[in-house]
């Protein structure tokens, strides 16, 4: 048993995102405008896609953008701390321009696509390794589709490492957007991308990525 097919999901909007706020793993809520866009790419997952079933970041934004999924269908909702945003250490809730200004060689080198330490904690690798695992490992109790709410850091690493491609090779893709999602597809023993960035207009308004 193996899902065949799995939608990433990021979650809605947090005032931390309108701000341009690093979180990394701190627990910030969404606000009105993302409860707002879960609420749209939910209904619009629901209308368009036969899920099997849902599994969240134990993060409340992620969870919350979940939820506005599980309560139009009745799905049971796991949660894995494993699909948590990178842990970036120093830098979690400082404005982009602060992290520029403390720690300009690192951050210029993470604005480059190298893999650095983020705020001394998790690289590049390392959260696509975790991430990437939390998803097979799921994917792998179901059949049909799977669907993952997590975070657009998280989500990206992930969608590079299962479809094998490496790290440096992210500057290729736009950040996820928030309540965008990339679809997977089996293909053999790999993933194949089918849809990145996807998501309905209600989801794109507000939207930060």
């Amino acid at each position: 048993m193996s899902a065949r097919r799995v939608v990433l999901w990021r979650h809605g909007r947090t005032a931390s995102n309108a701000q341009n706020r690093f979180q990394g793993q701190l627990d910030v809520p969404l606000d009105d405008v993302g409860r707002a866009q879960a609420a749209d790419a939910a209904a619009h997952l629901n209308a368009t896609t036969d899920v099997a079933a849902v599994v969240a970041s134990d993060l409340s934004r992620a969870v919350d953008t979940a939820r506005a999924f599980t309560a139009l269908t009745g799905h049971e909702l796991a949660q894995d701390p494993a699909l948590r945003e990178v842990d970036a250490g120093q830098w979690q809730g400082l404005l982009g321009e602060e992290i520029a200004q403390r720690w300009p060689e690192e951050h210029a080198a993470w604005r480059r696509g190298e893999d650095v330490r983020m705020g001394g904690g998790e690289n590049r690798t390392e959260l696509g390794q975790r991430v990437a695992a939390a998803v097979e490992r799921h994917a792998a109790a179901v059949e049909g589709t799977l669907l993952v709410a997590s975070h657009g850091a998280a989500l990206k690493a992930a969608v590079l490492r299962l479809v094998g491609l490496p790290v440096t090779a992210g500057g290729a893709l736009a950040g996820f957007r928030n309540c965008h999602w990339a679809v997977l597809v089996r293909r053999g023993d790999g993933w194949v991308l089918e849809e990145y960035n996807a998501g309905p207009v209600g989801a794109g308004v507000g939207a930060e990525g």
